[in-house]
């Protein structure tokens, strides 16, 4: 196929770019007595390579007092200004703050490395900068950032001892389970990214061959790309992270397109230290852009009071609090857990009975949206993206529908398909899709997740266990969920050959289902 980020690269990056700058913009209105001004200076980070970066420091600081550091590198394809409004509400609160536009992007020099080892680099050389040119204390520092930011934040922690607290907002653990989840390209995510590094940056031959080998579907690059993938994953490193002992906090939001919420709950799992998830409506940095025009935000909020804590001592009380920390798409406040298996412990499984035959290649309309635009419409109105499930055309989309419930389903964590698939041809791509159903029959989104093999045997069935991306969502009395599967998304590439079928069993020895996490009541 083509190059698709050039359909989104002048629309969605651009709106989305201009209304973080703005916002970042509208920090450097004066809050504070409390906070010196901004100064704005070049870092020299790994192999000489310049970032340019701001510093703002608490007020009064004389030298003879040392403050706790914060480093935030910023986010992709934004400029340094990013966090002005948080950097300043953070030195008046005793920190030192140094904001820097990583490698590759607007004025910093370099190419874009997409977290990879220079970058990773670069953010022990402005830790080292920030020792040496500011009232900074080496005994107190702390990484946070959103999105590019975050991810560099953990990787950074990983392998500098010297960090002993992250806040990753809205970032990776699993490059890879981001944007190629199911064996499956993320086709709209992975072109906002391509898209926005073209307008705001310099990439490098290799990330270059990264996405074009993405956009071609080319299979013999595959482990490449997983091994180009892993080497830029926190999870990689997690027992580095572990041994290093940083209380790490992690934010996202349900519906975040680039960057799925799967990723970030098994990752959390898997750390040992002092550590906290939170997941809240919206889509990727959604949920912390009122923050960085200045306004109350309860994920900046919650990033102080962790740094507060673990790099202040402050009894603030966060280390108390359940540390699973979710937000319900549908209504309602938080809802505190003491991990992440205890949020939908409870499971009911769906009966996918019967055998279904779909054909390829066509839209079903059963779709995931389009990438941040729906979920923030989510968000805002709790308006997710709808299909008429009676009007679903059987030709092309395989339904299957639960009993109406006669009390309230709270969905909450990750729904897991279960079924047997005979295809005609050796590869192929199917979507699953989880709705709630109204008494006319209109579905709205529950959760999506898309699934690609390549190399079985035609006529041949075999079984397909696929996670649906984690979740919360209140299901009404009276309604019903649907489980639907079809075979082209906007979001993903397809890699279904011209003309081919899937069939759907259930076997008796190898039943198929989708087994729904619910919350206990």
């Amino acid at each position: 196929m083509g190059h698709p980020r050039k359909a989104l690269r002048t629309t969605t990056v651009g709106a989305v770019s201009a209304t973080l700058i703005a916002g970042s913009a509208l920090g450097l209105a004066p809050t504070a007595q409390a906070a010196d001004a901004v100064r704005f200076v070049d870092i020299t980070g790994d192999g000489g390579t310049v970032l340019k970066a701001n510093v703002i420091t608490p007020a009064g600081a004389d030298g003879t007092r040392r403050y706790p550091l914060l480093v935030l590198p910023t986010s992709w394809g934004l400029p340094q200004v990013e966090y002005l409004a948080q950097a300043q509400k953070l030195a008046n609160s005793g920190y030192v703050v140094v904001s820097y536009n990583v490698r590759g992007f607007w004025q910093s020099g370099g190419e874009i490395e997409v977290a990879g080892p220079p970058d990773t680099a670069d953010a022990s050389k402005v830790i080292d900068w920030a020792l040496a040119n500011t009232p900074a204390d080496e005994g107190h520092i702390g990484m946070a950032g959103v999105s590019y930011g975050a991810g560099i934040s953990l990787l950074a922690a990983a392998k500098d001892k010297r960090i002993k607290a992250v806040a990753s907002l809205s970032g990776w653990a699993d490059l890879i389970d981001s944007i190629y989840s199911g064996r499956t390209q993320h086709v709209q995510a992975a072109a906002l990214l391509d898209g926005a590094s073209l307008v705001t940056g310099r990439q490098s031959a290799e990330i270059r061959q990264i996405f074009d080998n993405l956009y071609a579907s080319n299979l013999s690059k595959e482990q490449e790309m997983i091994d180009w993938g892993k080497k830029r994953s926190a999870a990689t490193y997690v027992d580095q992270l572990n041994q290093n002992g940083a209380a790490v906090m992690l934010a996202n939001a349900w519906g975040d397109t680039v960057f799925a919420p799967n990723q970030y709950a098994d990752f959390y799992e898997k750390l040992t230290g002092p550590k906290r998830l939170e997941f809240r409506p919206g889509d990727h940095a959604t949920a912390e852009l009122t923050g960085l025009f200045g306004l109350p935000n309860d994920v900046w909020t919650d990033t102080e009071r962790w740094f507060d804590h673990y790099l202040k001592g402050a009894d603030n009380g966060i280390n108390r609090e359940e540390p699973v920390r979710l937000k319900s798409r549908s209504a309602g406040g938080y809802e505190g857990y003491p991990d992440w298996k205890s949020v939908g412990a409870t499971r009911k499984k769906i009966a996918l009975s019967g055998t279904t035959t779909i054909h390829t290649n066509v839209d079903s309309g059963a779709d995931g949206g389009i990438v941040f635009l729906s979920s923030i419409l989510d968000q805002i109105a709790q308006v997710p993206p709808v299909a008429s499930i009676p009007l679903l055309p059987r030709r092309w989309a395989a339904v299957w529908q639960s009993e109406k419930y006669t009390t309230a389903q709270q969905v909450r964590g990750t729904a897991k398909l279960h079924t047997t698939v005979t295809p005609t041809k050796e590869s192929g791509t199917l979507v699953a899709y989880l709705y709630d159903v109204g008494p006319l029959g209109l579905g709205k989104l529950v959760s999506n997740a898309p699934y690609t093999f390549h190399g079985q045997t035609p006529g041949k069935p075999f079984g397909v266990d696929l996670e649906l991306f984690s979740t919360a969502y209140d299901v009404p009395a009276g309604h019903r969920l649907a489980l639907v599967v079809d075979t082209v998304d906007p979001l993903y590439i397809e890699h279904n050959p011209s003309g081919a079928q899937l069939t759907f069993s259930s076997p008796s020895n190898d039943p198929s289902y989708v087994s729904i996490p619910l919350r206990e009541q």
